[in-house]
């Protein structure tokens, strides 16, 4: 009797350390899991200062969720520079590098992504209007491998703006690009509030950079304003529309920080790095093993003041104080 009871004792022992011994090994596996290398592919329409701080916010989101460089996390970065050829090339060359997550900054380069696959998951980072550029089917549930963040702005906070800035205007010059169909969007939304305010709207659609100059040189002649939307094209030759409109002291309203910090009086919009921040972190989501179909398209709801003092001395125009408290932002350069 007294020897099975040793016999059973040595049994139990073997079991707890056997046991024990393949917890540890799984808990390793798991740790190693956890802490195995992903990558992150990220397709860049253009390069201009609004999309640089979209990616800027990209990096800094996934590290805000343990996603870290050279650490757990390896980014695969390409730069189409509005190249459509070089946006197909891209993606599959993103597709190619196994990529985990694909995030596209800009319209352009989420929808070369999505057309390059149907498994990966891409996350938008700024597209307008998803639905129109059928990137998904519906914001709240996107379906299928497409989603993330909007950088549409609130229409009637830039037609508002414009009224408490500019008082005597009465004809809005929209200045975008043909060949956006985010910026056709947002030009229709300015529209339905600017007319319901008693505004004109004039359209001046440029198919390229080559034509803003000249655009730009003869729309200051019949208008009080010009307003730009999220165009990347005009965001990226913001400096001639500038120095253009600066001639004839045309105030110009954009819809992002960075180009109210390039020569812009003012906007309502939404901080670009910010953004930024916002799509990388929900890329860091969907590592974490969340579904897309889980993950609504998010959308700011409102917008934040920026101003740029500097140009309004140029131009001679009086911010008023109440704008200047409300302000995310002063630009003095």
């Amino acid at each position: 009797m007294k020897n099975k009871k040793i016999i059973w004792v040595i049994i139990a022992i073997i079991v707890i350390v056997a046991g024990m011994a393949i917890w540890g090994n799984q808990s390793k596996n798991n740790d190693q899991a956890s802490n195995q290398e992903k990558t992150v592919g990220v397709l860049q329409y253009v390069t201009h200062p609004a999309l640089d701080e979209i990616y800027k916010g990209v990096q800094a989101g996934l590290k805000n969720k343990g996603y870290t460089e050279g650490e757990n996390l390896k980014i695969v970065f390409q730069n189409g520079q509005a190249d459509q050829s070089k946006l197909q090339t891209m993606s599959e060359e993103l597709i190619n590098k196994k990529s985990d997550v694909l995030i596209g900054i800009a319209t352009p380069a989420a929808q070369s992504l999505a057309n390059a696959t149907s498994d990966i998951p891409v996350v938008l980072g700024a597209v307008t209007d998803p639905v129109g550029a059928k990137l998904v089917d519906n914001e709240n549930k996107p379906g299928g491998n497409v989603t993330g963040v909007s950088d549409k702005t609130p229409a009637a906070g830039q037609i508002d703006l414009i009224s408490k800035l500019l008082p005597d205007a009465k004809v809005i010059g929209a200045l975008y690009s043909s060949g956006e169909d985010n910026s056709k969007y947002e030009i229709e939304q300015l529209k339905k509030v600017a007319i319901e305010k008693g505004f004109t709207v004039k359209d001046y659609a440029v198919p390229s950079t080559n034509e803003i100059n000249s655009t730009v040189s003869s729309m200051v002649n019949d208008v009080d304003v010009i307003y730009i939307p999220v165009d990347n094209t005009i965001a990226s030759a913001m400096q001639t529309v500038v120095n253009v409109a600066n001639q004839s002291k045309t105030p110009i309203i954009p819809s992002v920080n960075t180009m109210v910090e390039q020569g812009g009086l003012a906007a309502v919009g939404i901080d670009q790095y910010e953004l930024g921040v916002k799509t990388g972190e929900m890329a860091a989501e969907i590592l974490d093993g969340k579904a897309v179909k889980d993950l609504p398209v998010y959308s700011f709801k409102t917008g934040d003041i920026y101003i740029n003092e500097k140009q309004a001395e140029l131009l001679g125009i009086s911010i008023p104080d109440e704008l200047k408290k409300e302000a995310k932002e002063i630009y003095n350069n």
